[in-house]
């Protein structure tokens, strides 16, 4: 088949791997494409969240037997064990397709060998195509089945000067309403959000994913509370909006093994200046993303607490720094 036919079938295997209407969570984001001798898609499958069927299956079940002498193309290795669901390797050998072509090879030490049980069944295999674009989508998925602790993203909102309340303790609201709804787009994208005691009894914060008109949209993260104070039955952090874990402890490693047992991915930082400097401190913040009011006040809480760090050289550097407007507001991300 010809390689365009191919890399055309990857890009809308990707494609379909973005649906804003899966939900993130202890597995990767994956897409397939069957085609034919001709080129003709004949079959299209994406991975729908835990306990869903694999997107190979869902293509092969969409193509039928149209899927015989058929090339999959898909985003991730296909797996090769039995969870939730059997192994993909398996099924698309039994479903008689002809060639695999696949973007990313799969990380995870038990899934992965897809690839060799395919090519031990005759099936001709190839893996590579465009596999940047594709680790893109799973990201933090990699991260954590590779390092066995969630990735960590630190979100902040601040004034120009550095300041994330006033010296009164207000801090409702620092950015402007396309920053906050961005932000709900990142609780979205996210496993667990994780506060600090102090947080949650100074602001009563509800930590959950809403749409512009307040109410509660698809995926809601798990909500921890990291710390040794007492969180009253009241706050709204406890409601049964979303489920909540209170961790009692200060250490942040303990808090990323605690998750990671329970298959979180993806934590958002969104606890005061104390958490995310206890996170960096500890070197366990992967991304930073920072929000920047065109707004002084002269006083109030630092974004950040001291850490340490008493010399520029060795201060924390990003890489792979962007800076976009997000309505009167500038967002600055990177990678620690």
């Amino acid at each position: 088949m010809a390689e365009a036919v191919e890399r055309e079938a990857m890009l809308r295997a990707i494609a379909l791997a973005q649906s804003a209407d899966i939900p993130d969570g202890p597995n990767p984001r994956v897409g397939c494409v069957l085609v034919d001798a001709e080129g003709r898609i004949v079959g299209e499958g994406v991975h729908r969240g835990a306990g869903t069927a694999h997107a190979e299956a869902d293509a092969l079940a969409q193509a039928g037997p149209a899927a015989q002498g058929a090339t999959a193309v898909v985003t991730l290795e296909p797996c090769n064990h039995t969870g939730r669901t059997g192994p993909c390797s398996e099924a698309l050998t039994a479903a008689g397709v002809a060639r695999v072509v696949y973007a990313q090879a799969d990380p995870h030490a038990v899934a992965a060998g897809g690839a060799e049980r395919l090519r031990s069944a005759g099936i001709d295999v190839e893996g590579g195509l465009l596999a940047q674009e594709s680790a893109a989508l799973n990201e933090a998925w990699t991260h954590a089945v590779t390092t066995g602790r969630p990735f960590v993203t630190w979100k902040v909102a601040a004034t120009l000067d550095g300041r994330v309340a006033a010296s009164d303790g207000s801090s409702r609201w620092i950015t402007g309403e396309a920053a906050r709804a961005e932000v709900h787009l990142w609780r979205r994208r996210c496993d667990a959000i994780a506060v600090g005691t102090g947080t949650a009894l100074a602001d009563d914060p509800e930590l959950t994913a809403r749409d512009a008109q307040g109410a509660l949209v698809g995926h809601q993260p798990l909500r921890v509370v990291v710390g040794l104070s007492d969180i009253p039955a009241s706050a709204r952090v406890l409601d049964a909006s979303a489920p909540t874990l209170h961790l009692r402890t200060h250490d942040p490693a303990e808090v990323l093994a605690t998750l990671a047992q329970r298959e979180v991915r993806h934590l958002l930082l969104e606890g005061g200046p104390r958490l995310g400097s206890a996170f960096l401190a500890a070197g366990l913040v992967d991304e930073v993303v920072w929000y920047v009011a065109p707004m002084l006040l002269g006083a109030g809480s630092p974004a950040v607490a001291d850490w340490g760090i008493t010399t520029l050289s060795d201060g924390v550097r990003l890489r792979d720094v962007r800076v976009d407007q997000v309505g009167e507001d500038a967002r600055i991300s990177g990678r620690i």
